[in-house]
């Protein structure tokens, strides 16, 4: 039988930072430890607001970063300069997802349209771009319907095994939403979780201990001229243990009402998975 893991819940009706701290540590010495430390830009300048960005394991000066209007920027020398690495390959700006295969460090995926919705403007982009040159060179390689592009994520011992976590389209209902996943490399495609043409992936995680096991974060939302709807019965926090070719719905312990969510596993403990959930806290069990 399976072991029921535990699932620890934050529920907002905003956003929330948390800050990871060493947990050996009294609150005197955390004041005193993080007393020293300030905050700085290190650029890219004039690279705009960004959603998306990653390391590369094994080398803490590498650095990519997704803009969503300006594309991605590298860094080889941990942020002391910066370079497009997009122009001339990709045809829109707007970046929602970059994952690096922590197997070979030269396979980059990025995932084009912002995931943040905004009140103003939140720009689509066109589907999934890869390199096997660590950034030199991209091949399109599909889901160009996909349009807004929250999480990639790649295989830990496979790189062309990848996961997609796709927001699909705002501003109409769309079909091209979902976990979409391959296995050769964005060759071909299949959907694997699908809910309904309003709902997409919001957030998608992996047991760093055992990548059979996945969480994904579905959220049924759109964007209408004069509000943004978030929430709905397509919202929901699903599980898969069979590399995300199946997936079963969570329900214990959670609201009733979703809106925008996130979900984690902590890679040093699989059985700790925390999510970030909006919700209406003041409803009772009647939902009044």
């Amino acid at each position: 039988m399976e072991r029921i893991l535990s699932i620890s819940i934050f529920v907002v009706l905003g956003f929330c930072v948390v800050s990871a701290q060493p947990n050996d540590a009294s609150s005197a010495d955390l004041n005193s430890y993080f007393t020293p430390v300030k905050w700085r830009s290190i650029g890219p300048f004039r690279g705009g607001r960004s959603v998306a960005s990653t390391g590369v394991p094994g080398n803490d000066r590498t650095y990519y970063m997704g803009t969503t209007g300006g594309g991605v920027w590298k860094t080889v020398d941990a942020g002391g300069s910066w370079r497009n690495i997009s122009d001339g390959f990709m045809r829109t700006g707007s970046v929602g997802a970059i994952a690096v295969a922590e197997s070979d460090p030269n396979v980059v995926y990025v995932g084009m349209g912002e995931h943040a919705v905004r009140g103003v403007m939140t720009h689509h982009g066109d589907g999934v771009y890869r390199s096997t040159d660590a950034g030199k060179t991209w091949k399109k390689i599909g889901l160009d319907e996909s349009q807004h592009i929250s999480r990639i994520i790649v295989h830990p011992l496979n790189p062309d095994i990848v996961w997609v976590a796709a927001q699909g389209a705002l501003y109409s209902p769309s079909k091209q939403r979902g976990i979409l996943k391959s296995i050769d490399g964005g060759q071909t495609w299949k959907n694997v979780l699908f809910i309904d043409e309003r709902t997409g992936a919001a957030e998608l995680s992996i047991d760093a201990t055992n990548p059979r096991i996945m969480y994904a974060a579905m959220w049924e939302h759109g964007r209408l001229p004069w509000k943004v709807i978030s929430g709905g019965p397509g919202s929901g926090l699903y599980k898969s243990i069979d590399s995300g070719d199946t997936w079963v719905k969570m329900t214990e312990g959670l609201p009733k009402e979703m809106g925008k969510m996130s979900i984690a596993v902590a890679p040093s403990n699989p059985e700790r998975v925390w999510a970030l959930i909006e919700s209406d806290s003041t409803k009772d069990e009647r939902g009044l």
